[in-house]
C-alpha cells in the first residue's frame, strides 16, 4: 500500500491510498473548518452546512443525489466536528469517478433552496431535542463548555435552537466563502484508485478555484469548572476532565497509553475496581482527545445518586494510585491494545481515507504506520506514571453533573481530594 499526495496549484490537497486485492474505494472531502471556527453568532452554520450539502445542487436535486451513488450499491454520507467537516462516500472501484464527482458537487454547489432550508431547519431542530434527551451526549457538551467557557471550541457543535432558527442562505453562503477555500480543502481517496485519475478528475472539479486566505480559529484555553444539571433521571451521570497534550505534543502517545490502562477495556483499572470489585456502575471509561492545540483527558461513568460519590472519591485515588504503581504488564497490555486497534481499525478503506485526511491536516504528511506503532511501543512505565501524576495532581480539571444530584460531590471536593 502506498500513499501518495499531490498539491493543486491553488492549493486544495489530494492524498491517495491503492489498497491492492479491495473491490471497492472509499473517497471523500474534509474541510478543515468545523464547530470552532464560527464566530458566536454562527454557532451551528457548520453542521447546517452539511445537512444543506445533500439537498441539492445545481445539477442534482436531494434524490438524485441519494440515487446517483445508491443506484450503484454505494453509500454518501457526512459529519460535522469541532474541527472539520467531512463528506465522503464508499462504493465500487468503477464507480470512483461518479462518487467523487457527486461529492464535489454537493460541496461546492449548493443551491440553498428556501425551502429545503426550513425543511432541514426542522429536522436539526429534531436533532438537538434528541441530543438534550439522551443525558450520555449532552454531558459532553457541557462538560465541553466548561472546559472552554466563552470559546468557540466550548460551544455545541448543533448550536442552540435559536440561532439554528435564523439562519438564511445569506449565513451558509457566508460561512462557505469564509472557509471552503481550496486551501482548506483536502480530498481523501483509498481502497481501490488510481492516483493519477483521481488527480486529473480533482484538476477537472476544483482546479479553477481562487485562493483564498484561511481564516484561523482562535487558539483554545482550558479553563475548567464545573456544570450541575439536577434532574429525576434513573441514573446520575459523571464526567470529569483534564487538559491534555494536543495532536502534535510528543507526550499524546503516552496520554493515551495511559488512558486504555487505567479506564480503556474490561481489564482496566477503573473497570476492575468500580464495576467489577464493587459494583458502582455500568459503564466507565477514559479516553484521550485532543485537537489542534489542546487535549481533553476525559473520565465517564452513569451509577446511582447515592453511589455517585465513592464513584467520583475511587476514580481520583485509582488516578493518583496509577502515578505511583502502574506495572510493565499493563503498560505492554496497553500499547497492544492501541496498535491492534489502530491496525484493525485501517483494514477497511473508509477508515484508511479518514487517517489520511487527518494526517493532512494535522502534519501536512502521512505519517507511516511503522512510524505511529513506533512511538506507541516507545511509551515506557516512567513516562506514564509521571504523565498520570501531572494530571491528577497539576492539569485544571471541568467537572459535569446530570440526575438526581443529592449525594453528588462538587469539582472543589474532587480537588482537594487531588492534592491530597
Amino acid at each position: 500500500m502506498t500513499v501518495r499526495i499531490h498539491t493543486l496549484s491553488n492549493g486544495l490537497r489530494v492524498v491517495t491510498e491503492h489498497m491492492p486485492s479491495l473491490q471497492s474505494a472509499a473517497i471523500g472531502i474534509w474541510v478543515m473548518a468545523g464547530g470552532r471556527h464560527e464566530r458566536a453568532e454562527q454557532n451551528g452554520i457548520a453542521h447546517f452546512l452539511e445537512h444543506m450539502a445533500f439537498k441539492g445542487t445545481e445539477r442534482r436535486s436531494a434524490l438524485q443525489i441519494a440515487e446517483a451513488i445508491e443506484d450503484v450499491g454505494g453509500y454518501i454520507n457526512a459529519y460535522t466536528s469541532r474541527e472539520v467537516t467531512a463528506y465522503y462516500a464508499r462504493v465500487l472501484k468503477d464507480d470512483v469517478p461518479l462518487a467523487l464527482d457527486v461529492v464535489a458537487d454537493i460541496v461546492m454547489n449548493p443551491v440553498f433552496d428556501k425551502r429545503e432550508i426550513e425543511v432541514e431547519r426542522g429536522v436539526i431542530l429534531q436533532e438537538i431535542g434528541q441530543a438534550h434527551d439522551t443525558p450520555d451526549d449532552v454531558i459532553f457538551d457541557w462538560l465541553q463548555e466548561v472546559s472552554y467557557p466563552g470559546q468557540a471550541l466550548g460551544r455545541t457543535i448543533l448550536g442552540p435552537a435559536e440561532r439554528v432558527r435564523a439562519f438564511g442562505e445569506d449565513d451558509l453562503r457566508t460561512f462557505v466563502a469564509e472557509h471552503y477555500g481550496p486551501g482548506q480543502l483536502i480530498l481523501s481517496a483509498a481502497g481501490a484508485i488510481d492516483h493519477e485519475e483521481i488527480v486529473a478528475q480533482a484538476e477537472a472539479l476544483f482546479g479553477h478555484l481562487k485562493p483564498r486566505n484561511a481564516l484561523a480559529p482562535d487558539r483554545a484555553s482550558f479553563l475548567g469548572g464545573q456544570v450541575r444539571r439536577d434532574k429525576p433521571l434513573e441514573q446520575a451521570h459523571f464526567a470529569l476532565c483534564f487538559e491534555s497534550p494536543d495532536y502534535t505534543d510528543p507526550m499524546i502517545h503516552t496520554a493515551q497509553v495511559y488512558s486504555v490502562a487505567l479506564g480503556g477495556g474490561m481489564s482496566s483499572r477503573l473497570f476492575q475496581e468500580v464495576r467489577e470489585r464493587r459494583g458502582l456502575c455500568y459503564t466507565i471509561f477514559s479516553q484521550a482527545g485532543a485537537y489542534s492545540d489542546t487535549g481533553q483527558f476525559t473520565l465517564y461513568a452513569g451509577t446511582s445518586d447515592d453511589k455517585l460519590t465513592e464513584l467520583a472519591e475511587i476514580t481520583i485515588d485509582e488516578m493518583k494510585r496509577a502515578a505511583d504503581d502502574m506495572s510493565d504488564e499493563e503498560i505492554a497490555r496497553a500499547r497492544a491494545q492501541m496498535k491492534a486497534g489502530l491496525l484493525m481499525g485501517l483494514e477497511s478503506p473508509s477508515s484508511r481515507a479518514e487517517r489520511l485526511a487527518r494526517m493532512m491536516e494535522i502534519w501536512g504528511r502521512v505519517p507511516d504506520l511503522e512510524e505511529v506503532v513506533g512511538k506507541i511501543d516507545a511509551v515506557t512505565r516512567e513516562d506514564v506514571r509521571a504523565f498520570a501524576s501531572q494530571l491528577v495532581r497539576k492539569a485544571p480539571a471541568a467537572l459535569a453533573l446530570y440526575g438526581p444530584l443529592g449525594h453528588a460531590p462538587d469539582l472543589e471536593a474532587l480537588q482537594l481530594r487531588r492534592a491530597a
